[in-house]
């Protein structure tokens, strides 16, 4: 049963992250944490990903100690990082490197306890395979301004989902939140 007054923070201004963390009954805040999303040079996909969650859940801890989680998505192709397009244009130049393959959906997520130590962290990956794309579909999908913001330039719980051809692994991890792991971290916790 969910508490029924917030003591976690999620860290994280998605709102498809919201969405799901509420699905699960939780009672939460959310607080955004800015951080420089930028991977480093030599960064590996999942340690990047990894990096990311744990550092906005620790710039939130910063705001409002307590049980915080962090999460970080990013898409990976051939060792590529694909973050959140720039512009409409570099939507469409991901999407047309992602037509006709198959791609890891990567996301990291960090539970800090009251004391900041990390509770609990995982990376979570999925396959997403896409279907053949040419440019007049890629061109319609970015048209609906669904891309931005959106790591790999799609969102698959909206018209995104009529790119992809096939998922292994979990669909709410694509999403942004793997909630099998999540759910099982906050009972065992006791924050839901």
């Amino acid at each position: 049963m969910a508490q029924s007054v917030a003591s976690l923070v999620l860290a994280s201004a998605s709102p498809r992250r919201r969405h799901l963390l509420a699905a699960l009954g939780v009672a939460f805040i959310v607080l955004p944490a800015d951080v420089d999303e930028r991977p480093g040079s030599s960064e590996a996909p999942t340690a990047f990903a990894r990096r990311m969650a744990d550092e906005k859940a620790r710039a939130a801890f910063r705001l409002r100690a307590g049980w915080v989680l962090g999460a970080d998505t990013i898409v990976e192709l051939d060792g590529t990082i694909f973050g959140k397009p720039r512009d409409a244009a570099d939507a469409a130049a991901m999407l047309g490197r992602l037509a006709s393959r198959t791609h890891i959906v990567r996301t990291a997520v960090t539970l800090l306890s009251p004391s900041g130590a990390i509770a609990e962290a995982t990376v979570v990956a999925t396959e997403v395979s896409f279907r053949p794309l040419d440019a007049t579909a890629i061109t319609a999908y970015v048209a609906t301004g669904e891309p931005l913001g959106k790591a790999g330039a799609y969102a698959i719980q909206g018209d995104g989902a009529h790119l992809v051809d096939r998922v292994v692994g979990s669909y709410t991890n694509v999403i942004g939140l793997p909630l099998p792991e999540v759910a099982t971290w906050l009972r065992a916790h006791q924050l839901m």
